[in-house]
């Protein structure tokens, strides 16, 4: 286990009070780190994901992290305030590996063949994963959506993440003429991530990633009929 370093030995543990609260301390995600602080705390948020993927946030504890990490308790409470401060952090980080799973492709869905290529790179992603797990962020959606509002607005920006490169690509086939001009590529873009959210639920639960294709296929059926040719 590492040893804490000078700035982690300096760290205060408990909870931020609030905003404005009277002793508050800034989250621990807001301070800079040197290198091997930046490295300990990504392997912290790397651990934590693991867990929340696969046990979900309510059965991952601050403990069950700090023995999968390999850190001190104090090297926990350096980098994340409280089990909030450190989720926080293992939505940023999900939603980073989802969109790099995903590129090129995703960066590039301006045509009809490359809107294809990313279905079959999605069905082969649930595939490889054997249909467990289902989406990392929508599973932590449906964990604290209801009931924690910071994380749902993280939620929110990192769903808003996916669909803006899906939303970027319909545009440019509108603007270059594959889409008709009144075509409205802002729902179809939504309906799109929409759709890949249901089809992975169905597709976690059943094991079998024909919903997941039967719901992309729809939607993609649904973007032709805007063709202009």
């Amino acid at each position: 286990m590492d040893q804490p370093t000078v700035e982690e030995q300096s760290g205060r543990r408990g909870p931020v009070l609030g905003a404005g609260g009277a002793g508050e301390t800034a989250p621990a995600s807001a301070r800079k780190f040197t290198a091997k602080g930046r490295a300990t705390r990504s392997r912290i948020i790397s651990a934590a994901a693991e867990l929340v993927f696969a046990n979900g946030v309510a059965r991952t504890g601050m403990e069950d992290v700090q023995r999968q990490a390999g850190v001190s308790a104090s090297q926990m409470y350096h980098y994340f305030t409280d089990k909030d401060d450190l989720i926080r952090a293992v939505i940023a980080h999900q939603t980073d590996g989802i969109l790099a799973a995903q590129q090129p492709v995703l960066d590039e869905l301006d045509s009809f063949a490359a809107l294809d290529r990313w279905r079959d790179l999605l069905i082969d992603l649930q595939e490889q994963r054997n249909c467990v797990g289902g989406c990392p962020i929508g599973s932590i959606a449906a964990e604290l959506a209801d009931n924690d509002p910071r994380a749902r607005a993280d939620l929110v920006h990192s769903f808003e993440r996916w669909e803006a490169p899906i939303r970027a690509g319909l545009a440019r086939m509108r603007a270059r003429g594959d889409l008709r001009a009144d075509t409205d590529t802002d729902d179809l873009a939504l309906a799109l991530l929409a759709a890949l959210q249901g089809g992975l639920l169905l597709t976690q639960t059943r094991r079998d990633t024909a919903p997941l294709r039967t719901a992309l296929n729809a939607v993609l059926a649904h973007v032709r009929t805007y063709a202009t040719r």
